[in-house]
C-alpha cells in the first residue's frame, strides 16, 4: 500500500463534505429532542428529501429551488409525524419507525423516473484572493454555501436554545411540560413547531447527498445516515457545539473507510462500511456506561407524551 498517494487536504475537503448532511439532521432533532420530543423517523425525512430536492432541482434547473424543496418535503413529512404524535398521542418511538419504513418507500415510489439522470451543479462559493491560497484557501474558502450555512446554523440554534426567550420556552417544554402549560405557553404548537424544524433540517441534509454530495438520485442513497445523526445528538449530550465535532468525527471515520478501500486494502470491502456504524454503536455504549453523567443533559421529558388536562 502506497499510502504517500493520500492528499491530506483532499481527505479533510471530503470529510467536511460527508459530514454536513449529518450535521443538518443531527442539528434538527437536537432541536426536536430539547422540545420533549424523540422522532426516530429522521432517516425517512432525508431521503425524502433527498427525492424532493432531486426533483425540483431537476425540473427547475436550480439547486437553491431544489434545496428549498427538499426543506418543503422533509417539514411535510415531518408534520404526519407531529399530527399523530402530538394530536392524536401515538407512540413515539414506533411512529418514528414508521416513518422512516413510509419515508423509504414513499422516495422509492417518487424518483422512480430519476434514475441516472444529473441535477444541476452546485456552485462552490470561491472567495477572490483567499480561495487561492495555498492549503487553506482550499480547506476554508472553497466549499459550497450548504457547508456554510451548516455552520452558521449550528451558532443559531446555540443563541436561540441558550440566548433568546423562546429558546428558553422550548427548553422548557423538554424539561416539564406540566408546568409550562401552567404557565400558559402551548406545549403542542410549541413542539409541533420543532418538529417541523427538525424535518427541515433532516430534508436539506438529504438534498446535499443527492444534489451535491453523490449528485444523482439512487433509492436508499441516505444509507443510514438519519439513523448515525441520531447517534450524535446523544453523542453531542443534546449540545450545538458538540455536534459539530461528532458529525465530523464520524464524516472521517466514513471517508477513511473510503480511502482504505480505494488503496485496495485486503480487509473485505463490506467489513470497511461497517466501520462508521460499529463507532457509532462504540461510543453510544460509552456514552450510557455513566447513566447519572448522561442523563444530565438529556431533557427530564423526552419521548412523553404530552396531554393538556384543562
Amino acid at each position: 500500500m502506497d499510502f504517500s498517494s493520500l492528499n491530506p487536504v483532499a481527505m479533510i475537503v471530503l470529510l467536511i463534505g460527508a459530514a454536513t448532511p449529518i450535521l443538518l439532521a443531527a442539528l434538527g432533532e437536537l432541536v426536536v429532542e430539547k422540545s420533549g420530543v424523540l422522532n426516530l423517523g429522521v432517516e425517512g425525512m432525508m431521503i425524502i428529501g433527498a427525492v424532493t430536492g432531486f426533483i425540483v432541482a431537476t425540473e427547475t434547473a436550480s439547486p437553491y429551488a431544489g434545496m428549498l424543496g427538499s426543506m418543503v418535503g422533509g417539514a411535510v413529512v415531518a408534520m404526519i409525524f407531529g399530527f399523530l404524535t402530538q394530536f392524536l398521542l401515538s407512540n413515539q418511538v414506533a411512529t418514528g419507525l414508521a416513518l422512516t419504513m413510509f419515508g423509504l418507500g414513499l422516495a422509492a415510489l417518487l424518483g422512480g423516473d430519476y434514475n441516472g439522470i444529473k441535477p444541476p451543479p452546485t456552485p462552490r462559493l470561491n472567495i477572490e484572493g483567499l480561495s487561492d491560497l495555498p492549503i487553506v484557501g482550499e480547506l476554508l474558502f472553497s466549499h459550497d454555501p450548504v457547508i456554510y450555512f451548516s455552520i452558521f446554523l449550528v451558532a443559531c440554534v446555540w443563541y436561540f436554545l441558550n440566548r433568546t426567550r423562546g429558546g428558553l420556552i422550548l427548553r422548557a417544554c423538554g424539561e416539564n411540560h406540566d408546568a409550562a402549560h401552567s404557565l400558559g405557553y402551548n406545549v403542542v404548537m410549541i413542539r409541533f413547531g420543532a418538529i417541523m424544524f427538525g424535518g427541515a433540517c433532516a430534508g436539506l441534509g438529504g438534498a446535499y447527498v443527492s444534489l451535491i454530495r453523490v449528485p444523482q438520485w439512487t433509492e436508499g442513497m441516505t444509507a443510514g445516515i438519519g439513523w448515525i445523526a441520531l447517534a450524535i445528538v446523544v453523542f453531542a449530550s443534546w449540545k450545538p457545539w458538540r455536534a459539530i465535532l461528532g458529525a465530523y468525527l464520524f464524516g472521517g471515520i466514513t471517508i477513511l473507510q473510503l480511502s482504505l478501500q480505494a488503496l485496495g486494502i485486503t480487509i473485505s470491502a463490506a467489513y470497511l462500511s461497517m466501520t462508521p456504524y460499529i463507532v457509532t454503536i462504540v461510543v453510544l455504549v460509552i456514552m450510557s456506561a455513566d447513566r447519572k453523567r448522561a442523563s444530565l443533559n438529556a431533557p427530564a421529558c423526552l419521548g412523553r407524551s404530552f396531554h393538556a388536562s384543562n
